[in-house]
């Protein structure tokens, strides 16, 4: 991690703590029910229950969460499967790369990584899929764009599902949707990504919520653009966002922030 991403996350975990502490007004019983949340790499821990698991996945939408963030990945033999990190240390101890491995392999050796055929058949139109387009993943981007294609015959882009990036350039490899599906992710480059998503007429912007202001949101609104904000994880942050009328929220603990809607909506 570069000492620029080390001062980002300090940054954003002070403002997490200081969100968290500050009590926010219970947003009206409509606009809880409204609230569109969004499971990160789905319901998960890392220790019992991996990220970007069908348990994971399984967990949020059982717990009623609208939608499912997930990153995509590829295989040596081009088989898009469901996978964060570019190899496979982190979670498994093994430094081998998800690219150099063909499926077989990987499904034998870890079988708890799914196949974005695996994720879409079980969760597509049950939840909202937002799927991650990692950057430089695209080795053969005419071929990987028809595997996609057929992949997502049976969903409406922008209504079933998005594709989300922190690299906007990797759209380019997902052409056959339109530019209503396609989600930016700013870190702290929000306002060139704004000006990006007006040029393109993208769906919206994603960003951490601290960096999406009022001004931001309102000015994406206006144009009829969608805005996502991350990673609430506490009911004060929750309500914040919805208060502030932002489309949907992604967050780490998805499925207790939809109990808090659940709850706070009846009272």
């Amino acid at each position: 991690m570069t000492r620029h991403n080390v001062h980002e996350r300090l940054f954003f975990e002070l403002a997490d703590r200081l969100v968290k502490m500050r009590r926010q007004p219970e947003p009206a019983p409509q606009a809880l029910r409204a609230c569109r949340i969004v499971a990160h790499r789905g319901e998960h821990d890392n220790r019992h229950v991996l990220e970007n698991t069908m348990e994971a996945f399984k967990r949020a939408a059982d717990a009623g969460v609208w939608g499912l963030e997930f990153d995509l990945r590829w295989t040596k033999d081009l088989v898009p499967v469901v996978f964060h990190d570019a190899d496979m240390l982190r979670l498994f101890g093994r430094p081998v790369r998800v690219r150099d491995l063909r499926f077989r392999r990987l499904r034998t050796e870890f079988p708890l990584v799914p196949t974005l055929d695996e994720v879409r058949t079980h969760f597509g139109g049950r939840c909202h899929l937002m799927v991650e387009v990692k950057a430089g993943t695209f080795r053969d981007p005419v071929r990987q764009a028809e595997i996609l294609a057929g992949h997502f015959t049976s969903l409406t882009p922008a209504v079933d599902f998005h594709f989300i990036s922190l690299d906007p350039r990797e759209f380019g490899a997902v052409g056959f949707v339109p530019p209503s599906a396609l989600l930016p992710i700013a870190r702290t480059n929000v306002r060139r990504l704004e000006a990006l998503c007006l040029k393109k007429n993208y769906g919206g912007l994603n960003g951490h919520y601290l960096l999406m202001g009022r001004a931001l949101l309102r000015r994406l609104h206006a144009a009829g653009m969608a805005a996502g904000t991350g990673f609430a994880g506490s009911r004060n942050c929750l309500f914040r966002e919805i208060n502030r009328g932002v489309d949907w929220i992604f967050s780490d603990a998805a499925a207790t922030l939809q109990r808090i809607c659940n709850m706070a909506g009846t009272t």
